[in-house]
């Protein structure tokens, strides 16, 4: 990438810089690191109920303090402030960026164009609440009676956001089954309506425009459904629409008061605070879902408040700073130990990927360093006996977050809790520590001689010196997994404000989307492949020889 320096605003950031620090700090093994009794007080942060450990990194004092001062020459604060005071810092789409004031329960003013938003907001609250208690007590009634069954559909953040969070939050599940529909594969939609009964089915269109294709798809397929069993003049009282779109809803059926909009300063990946979130307020009930809104809120006043240095999302957005920019390491892996969180890993996909996968900067230059890295992972102890063999021995670096909740729901099984965070804190240990060629001849010593010591010993050899971080909290409940999520949302404010890109963008998603619908009617037949290159002319061929 050409040159490595960078306007932020109105200072110059040298990233030239921060990769030779980080390169020279990267030679000292970060288990010696440690010969500094305050190392790990020193290198972690609390707040509220969250600790983030980030002490098994090579980070050092230098490379902190340089950090730390690449985000003053970023002007962070300004920016922030201009995020939550309603400025429109989404200059490529000309919006304000105000999902915080979701979750903004106190109420205080918060003014975009002129006017205070959240009276609005609030009152979607508000008909929120209602509606869900009214589905949950049966006060709000399909044709078969009382809903048993909620079915969110939706892609992307409606989707994601919602689904994740039901999962998460399973243990405070007392209301119907929530079903999430993503996929415009007919075989996700099928799957979910298979064992399901349409006459107690409640459907959620989750759609702004009420026009996303994918979405719109599986909702006619379900309405289809619905409409043949109990006849198409009932189908849309079983209906819902998250949507702005109150014309294009009241044509699909769904009346006023089952439309619930949001503002398009509300953007897809950042929207399980609001009406996204209904089906989600449905299965845990209204006074959960606002214990979800006060944990985000918390960590809202502490983004805003706490100094750099014990500023959790500003120190784990340096860190993944540290090890991409700095070090170049691509990816970084989530490795939550924990199974209701097995979704979070790919909402924060989204959530960062989308964010942050940019190549130009706000003023339109490309970007003199790579900018957001490679986000996967899946739960442990199941990533243990997959992939994290790559993670100890491959030749690449993965830098990996690893979170685990002190304890666990089930009390009656509490020792398998502590055998995960048994599990989690050595693999933490592991890659820090690894395993020397003399350890290894010691440990095979008395099974293997000569040669073929050495050679088993090789190959029972970790480098170690391999970097993580853990995020720690008490028990996984509403409160706590809303200020997780909002913790990795400043993190994407503050890794993309550093970069200067636009992370509340999603342009990079939009060419492919076109290019499908003309390609749909070459698919289908109705149009010839002949202006289509020749490697797409094959594929469209070989589909349509074998679509029956």
């Amino acid at each position: 990438m050409a040159g490595h320096r960078q306007r932020t605003g109105q200072r110059v950031i040298n990233w030239d810089r921060l990769g030779k620090t980080a390169r020279k700090a990267v030679e000292t093994p970060i288990l010696k690191r440690f010969n500094d009794p305050n190392r790990a007080r020193e290198f972690a942060i609390e707040a509220g109920d969250l600790l983030f450990d980030y002490s098994k990194t090579s980070m050092d004092e230098a490379g902190r303090s340089l950090l730390l001062e690449m985000f003053d020459e970023s002007a962070i604060p300004s920016r922030r402030q201009a995020m939550f005071g309603g400025d429109s810092i989404n200059e490529t789409e000309g919006r304000a960026v105000l999902h915080t004031a979701l979750r903004n329960q106190a109420g205080a003013p918060v003014m975009v164009d002129g006017r205070d938003v959240m009276p609005g907001v609030l009152g979607t609250l508000s008909r929120m609440e209602r509606f869900a208690e009214g589905v949950r007590d049966g006060g709000i009634r399909v044709t078969g009676g009382k809903v048993t069954d909620v079915i969110n559909i939706g892609i992307g953040g409606s989707d994601l956001g919602p689904a994740m969070a039901a999962l998460a939050l399973a243990p405070y599940h007392d209301g119907p089954r929530c079903h999430f529909v993503s996929n415009v594969d007919a075989a996700h939609v099928n799957d979910i309506l298979l064992p399901l009964k349409p006459e107690t089915a409640l459907v959620i269109v989750a759609s702004k425009t009420f026009t996303t294709v994918e979405t719109m798809t599986n909702a006619d397929t379900v309405r289809k459904w619905i409409g043949e069993s109990l006849g198409d003049e009932d189908a849309g009282s079983h209906f819902v629409a998250l949507s702005s779109a109150e014309e294009r809803a009241a044509a699909y059926g769904i009346g006023p008061e089952r439309v619930f909009g949001f503002e398009d300063w509300v953007g897809g990946r950042y929207s399980v605070w609001g009406p996204i979130g209904l089906s989600l307020m449905i299965a845990i009930g209204p006074e959960a879902f606002r214990a979800f809104l006060s944990g985000g809120h918390a960590m809202d006043l502490h983004f805003q408040a706490a100094p750099p240095l014990q500023n959790m999302p500003v120190m784990l957005a340096l860190t993944g700073l540290w090890h991409n920019q700095g070090l170049g390491y691509a990816t970084r892996a989530v490795l939550p130990y924990e199974q209701r969180l097995s979704r979070f890993p790919a909402y924060l996909q989204q959530l960062e990927m989308e964010s942050n996968g940019k190549s130009v900067s706000m003023n339109g230059s490309d970007l003199p360093v790579h900018s957001g890295p490679v986000v996967w992972g899946e739960p442990g102890t199941n990533g243990q006996h997959a992939f994290y063999q790559l993670i100890h021995q491959g030749t690449r670096v993965t830098p990996c977050e690893f979170m685990i909740g002190a304890a666990g729901h089930e009390d009656e099984v509490a020792h398998q809790h502590r055998l995960l965070v048994a599990n989690c804190l050595a693999q933490s240990e592991a890659l820090m520590k690894g395993r020397s060629l003399a350890e290894a001849r010691a440990l095979l010593g008395d099974n293997y001689s000569g040669e073929e010591l050495e050679l088993q010993a090789r190959h029972r050899v970790f480098s170690g010196n391999r970097p993580s971080t853990t995020l720690v909290y008490p028990k996984l409940t509403p409160f706590v997994l809303g200020q997780i999520v909002a913790l990795y949302e400043h993190r994407v404010f503050v890794e993309g404000a550093m970069l200067g890109i636009n992370s509340f963008d999603q342009w990079g998603v939009e060419l492919g989307k076109a290019l499908a619908r003309d390609l749909e009617p070459v698919v289908s037949g109705e149009a010839d492949a002949g202006d289509k290159d020749a490697s797409t002319a094959q594929l469209v061929s070989f589909v349509q020889r074998h679509s029956g």
